[in-house]
């Protein structure tokens, strides 16, 4: 204990005041001789009380009033233990990802993260955040140990992929609006995966001081796993040889060369079994056909046999949907008799009869009912029957979609059916003696997708237009544009369904886009997105996110969604279940999904498998990473304290409301005390 202000104790002089008053200063009644008391009447007289214990009693708090009052203004003070002088923030990072599962990682993780919690002092504010598929602050910077324990039990093992380069990114966001030091520990496998490619999206502020406590044991473990699968997201023929076939890649991390066995499973039946070479940290890839499956939604699962490091990689699913081939409206103009055969033979060559064409020309499209197809194209035929174009409105508002190719009868006619804009102008390069390339393509668009495009713009790059038309962008997302920057292909949303414009035609005179290659693959991938098959199976990486509805909707008017989980239940609230537009998929396993467009999915998910490589960084990786030389950035399992240090905690305000019931007492007794009774004399 000490004092702030030490010389305002000087003023315990003051306590001689009331050893003055009581002590010293008595009155002394001066004797006056009285030769007899017979002339005095008997009566009574006020007289003061001079009761011993009362009057020491009275003394005693005058005494510790002035005490205190000085002692107050002298500012007592107490050592108290913080965490650093600082008051430094202490934040709890624990890594809960998908490798985090093999072996005991996780719970040695947690088990060390609850030692750092009850060795830290109790006024340190502390906050517990999650590192996996997502950075989650769990709770705020609290100081409440029962409050942080029970936010860290609560995490558990998660299927998401770690990312070093969010925890940068967050800590910096953080730092924002925290100016003072702060004092991050980690708790992870520090799986080399997880390190970003660029080092510097992971480097922290200077204020943030990384502790690393690493709970893998630093080996390289040997793991195979299921890296990738191949397999038809829809089936109408499980006899073609081209489409009814799964190929899988089998991938070890850190193995020897082996044997393996890798099986096929549809609904939990092993259907087929094939033995595999994988060599020493190598791939291999295995085939299975034909891939015989039933009507309507079917799990499939590829499995890798045999013991390694972390078995819960050992599975890749997905979903297989097997139905008759859907039918196609094709609608074309009178006069246009090329589109409709390049579109269908490239149609046929590209899905082998999983859709069937029906070609009509606008003027006989009155009375079909667009709901009974996968999807409608329109080529060139800007002039639509009222009736089909009014109900074609309808199947787009309510989920259809629509493909819509401008020829050179856009010249002629402004107004484009449902897209809600004209033709502001046409180009006719083939006219003004050259042709347009295709410049920019997205190949993030589901209909143009492409992992690796090549140097050729994947196939683009030589296809020649000599026609195209400009109609006005809006809020259309442009996927791609030609050369001089005209906007080439569109996708617009309409109600909850999708318009796609092709500024071009889908013959050979206005560009020569059937006679390349990439034709095939253009009118199979646009095929896939239009009737909605790329949502409705297959297979997702976890933490993808799944479009449930166009757009939110007032509570009421929006039909509801369901999701069921892979343990069967349904995560969204009732008021989530009537607005949400997009929905995480955050675990692996099937999630069955009912959209808002009353159409039913089974989507397999599965954790990205960038997690399967179980090698950890290296120690020289690690130390630069938390700035240290040395071994003081990584620390082993309970190794860390957060280094303890006293901070005065001033005592004034006990001691002024003490100094307040001492006056208020002072008070009480002084008015009783000094009072005067009639008394006999």
């Amino acid at each position: 204990m000490g004092f702030l202000a030490p010389w305002f104790l000087g003023g315990l002089a003051a306590l001689g005041v009331p050893v003055f008053v009581h002590l010293l200063r008595r009155h002394k009644a001066t004797p006056r001789p009285v030769s007899s008391l017979m002339f005095f009447e008997r009566g009574t007289q006020s007289s003061t009380r001079h009761r011993r214990l009362r009057y020491l009693v009275l003394f005693a708090l005058r005494c510790a009033l002035l005490l205190l009052v000085v002692l107050a203004f002298a500012n007592p003070y107490i050592r108290k233990a913080t965490a650093d002088a600082n008051f430094r923030l202490l934040l709890i990072v624990l890594d809960h990802s998908f490798s985090m599962r093999a072996g005991t990682r996780f719970a040695d993780g947690k088990q060390q993260a609850l030692a750092l919690l009850a060795g830290k002092p109790h006024g340190q504010k502390t906050q517990i955040i999650s590192l996996g598929g997502q950075f989650e602050m769990r709770t705020a910077a609290i100081t409440d140990d029962t409050q942080l324990r029970a936010a860290l039990e609560n995490i558990q093992p998660g299927d998401g992929h770690a990312n070093f380069g969010e925890l940068g990114q967050a800590m910096r966001s953080l730092t924002e609006t925290e100016d003072g030091p702060i004092e991050l520990h980690l708790f992870s496998d520090m799986q080399r995966t997880a390190m970003p490619s660029n080092l510097a999206e992971a480097v922290l502020p200077n204020n943030v001081e990384l502790v690393l406590h690493p709970v893998a044991d630093g080996s390289r473990r040997a793991n195979w796993t299921v890296e990738s699968v191949e397999a038809p997201t829809t089936l109408s023929d499980p006899k073609d040889p081209k489409h009814s076939r799964v190929q899988a890649v089998i991938a070890g991390f850190g193995t020897p060369a082996a044997t393996k066995t890798a099986s096929l499973l549809v609904n939990g039946k092993t259907i087929a079994t094939r033995k595999i070479e994988v060599p020493a940290s190598g791939r291999a890839t295995v085939e299975f056909r034909p891939l015989d499956v039933g009507y309507g939604f079917n799990r499939c699962e590829v499995r890798v046999e045999g013991e390694d490091a972390f078995p819960a990689d050992d599975t890749s699913v997905f979903a297989v949907r097997r139905s008759d081939p859907q039918r196609v409206l094709f609608v074309h103009a009178a006069e246009d008799t090329r589109s409709a055969l390049y579109f269908g033979s490239a149609l046929s060559a590209a899905t082998q009869g999983s859709f069937a064409l029906q070609s009509v020309a606008a003027e006989q499209a009155t009375d079909l009912a667009p709901s009974k197809y996968a999807f409608v194209v329109l080529s060139d035929a800007v002039t639509l029957p009222g009736i089909f174009e009014h109900t074609l409105g309808q199947y787009v508002a309510n989920g259809g979609r629509v493909l819509i190719a401008l020829s050179t009868a856009a010249g002629h006619h402004r107004q484009i059916p449902l897209w809600g804009g004209d033709v502001k102008d046409t180009h006719d390069y083939a006219r003004q003696g050259g042709t347009a390339t295709v410049g920019l393509v997205d190949f993030s668009y589901p209909a143009l997708d492409q992992a690796q495009p090549g140097a050729d713009n994947g196939g683009w790059a030589d296809v020649r237009v000599f026609y195209a038309a400009v109609p006005e962008q809006g809020q259309a997302r442009v996927a791609a544009r030609l050369s001089d920057g005209t906007p080439l292909l569109l996708d617009k949303q309409v109600g909850e369904g999708h318009i796609v414009l092709l500024a071009s035609g889908l013959e050979n005179l206005t560009n020569d886009l059937p006679l390349h290659p990439i034709f095939v693959v253009f009118v199979d991938r646009m095929a896939r997105y239009l009737s909605g098959d790329e949502r409705l199976s297959g297979s997702k990486v976890v933490d993808a996110f799944v479009q449930l509805r166009a757009a939110a909707e007032p509570a009421g008017v929006s039909v509801n969604v369901e999701v069921i989980d892979p343990d069967g239940r349904r995560p969204l609230s009732l008021s989530e279940a009537r607005t949400i537009e997009s929905f995480r998929l955050e675990r692996s396993g099937f999630y069955q999904i009912r959209f808002a467009n009353g159409r039913d999915a089974v989507i397999g998910v599965n954790p990205d498998r960038r997690e399967s490589n179980l090698e950890p960084l290296t120690k020289d990786v690690q130390d630069l990473w938390s700035g240290s030389s040395g071994s003081r950035g990584t620390q082993p399992a309970g190794a860390a304290r957060v280094p303890v240090k006293a901070r005065p905690v001033s005592l004034w305000w006990y001691v002024m409301l003490l100094a307040l019931v001492v006056a208020s007492a002072e008070t009480a007794l002084a008015s009783d005390h000094l009072g005067t009774q009639r008394e006999e004399a």
